[in-house]
């Protein structure tokens, strides 16, 4: 996307801290060695076709925002070799925790990103993403820290604008103020159309679901987890 084109950045970033407890010296090896073979540049031209950022032969293209651990994104990528998938997470910790789990079992279908994933939207070619899973972002629950979800208009429309028509935006979050949040703003934009025919459909899990740490954490601690599906209209 030329740089002018480019929809206005929120004046705050959309996540929190970018690190936690300091990493053994074997993260950080992990972390420097693995980005220099999975890390996306976004300084040179994205590619026409996303299908030629990896190693693999894949026929289609996923994004994951904020992976947290990797649990998800680890399940996904190892179950479907045939899929690329880019994985976007800025906290320092669980970038090294991803790139320790590859160092183990590479993935020649994953990519990732350790930044504000607007800055990867924008840079991403227009239709090139077959899906997009935002899974328990940070709600920022206070009332003064709306703006700094990430569900929001301008960057549904940057969903809207990488995502090829008929491809699935996936949300789960354990916090029933955002899931509503997230239904009138998807309902408001008019792209996306959400997936579900009756009411049970909204706290299932998606097929082949790993589960997470801190979705585990939600239950334990009484929150009963919801799990949305948008196509694009």
């Amino acid at each position: 996307m030329d740089p002018k084109d480019r929809p206005s950045r929120a004046t705050e970033a959309f996540f929190g801290r970018r690190r936690g407890k300091a990493m053994r010296p074997q993260q950080a090896a992990a972390l420097e060695s693995g980005f220099g073979k999975y890390r996306l540049d976004l300084t040179a031209e994205p590619p026409v076709d996303l299908s030629t950022l990896f190693e693999a032969d894949v026929s289609a293209v996923r994004l994951e925002i904020g992976f947290g651990g990797g649990e998800h994104l680890l399940h996904r990528a190892t179950e479907a070799p045939s899929i690329g998938f880019i994985g976007v997470e800025p906290f320092v910790n669980g970038m090294a925790k991803m790139m320790m789990a590859v160092r183990e079992k590479p993935l020649a279908n994953l990519k990732v990103y350790d930044d504000d994933a607007t800055r990867l939207l924008d840079w991403l070619p227009q239709a090139s993403l077959a899906g997009i899973d935002l899974l328990y972002p940070d709600p920022w629950p206070k009332k003064k820290h709306w703006k700094r979800r990430f569900v929001s208009p301008i960057n549904l429309d940057r969903f809207a604008r990488v995502l090829k028509p008929g491809s699935k935006f996936r949300f789960a979050s354990d916090i029933d103020t955002y899931v509503n949040w997230t239904l009138l703003h998807c309902r408001a934009h008019g792209a996306f159309a959400w997936q579900a025919s009756e009411a049970a459909d909204w706290h299932r899990p998606y097929d082949g679901w790993p589960g997470t740490r801190y979705e585990a954490k939600a239950i334990r601690e009484g929150r009963r987890p919801a799990y949305l599906t948008f196509i694009t209209t």
